[in-house]
C-alpha cells in the first residue's frame, strides 16, 4: 500500500477576510487537510457560496509559537516568500504545512529562519502575489 500525504495551508497576519475566503476555497477544492491563520488582524465574514467551512477546518492561532507548538509530528513547515526555490524546481513533502506572509509585510525573517523549506513562485515581472493567489499557486502545482 502507498502511504499517503497530507498538507494545509495558512498566512501570517492576514489582512483582508476575503483572501482567507479565496483560500479556504481553493484548499478545498485542490485537497488540503485544514488551513489557518495566525495572528489575524480582519474580521470574519460569511459570504463563500461554497460553504468550504462545511468541508476543511479553519485554524486560528494567536502566534507563531502557538501554531508550531501544535504542529503534527513529521510534518515539515514550507514557508512561501519571495527569494526561496523556485516552486518549478521544488519537490513538495509528503506531510507540508505551507506558511505564507501577509499582504503587507511577507513572513519575517525570524519566522523564515524556522521554516524547514523556503519556496517562491517565479513571475514574468514582478515576484509579489495576492496572498490567496499564492497559496493557490503552491497548492495547485
Amino acid at each position: 500500500m502507498q502511504p499517503t500525504g497530507y498538507f494545509g495551508i495558512g498566512v501570517y497576519q492576514v489582512k483582508r477576510a476575503q483572501n482567507v475566503g479565496m483560500l479556504w476555497r481553493g484548499a478545498w477544492q485542490l485537497g488540503a487537510a485544514f488551513i489557518f491563520t495566525i495572528g489575524t488582524r480582519y474580521k470574519p465574514t460569511s459570504d463563500d457560496v461554497f460553504k468550504s467551512w462545511l468541508e476543511i477546518p479553519l485554524f486560528r492561532y494567536d502566534t507563531f509559537d502557538e501554531m508550531v507548538a501544535t504542529s503534527a509530528y513529521s510534518c515539515q513547515l514550507v514557508g512561501v516568500e519571495m527569494g526561496g526555490t523556485p516552486l518549478p524546481d521544488f519537490v513538495h513533502p509528503d506531510r507540508a504545512v505551507y506558511l505564507l506572509g501577509a499582504e503587507d509585510g511577507g513572513l519575517p525573517n525570524d519566522i523564515r529562519d524556522q521554516c524547514h523549506q523556503v519556496i517562491s513562485i517565479p513571475a514574468v515581472r514582478y515576484e509579489s502575489y495576492n496572498v490567496a493567489v499564492a497559496g493557490t499557486l503552491v497548492m495547485y502545482d
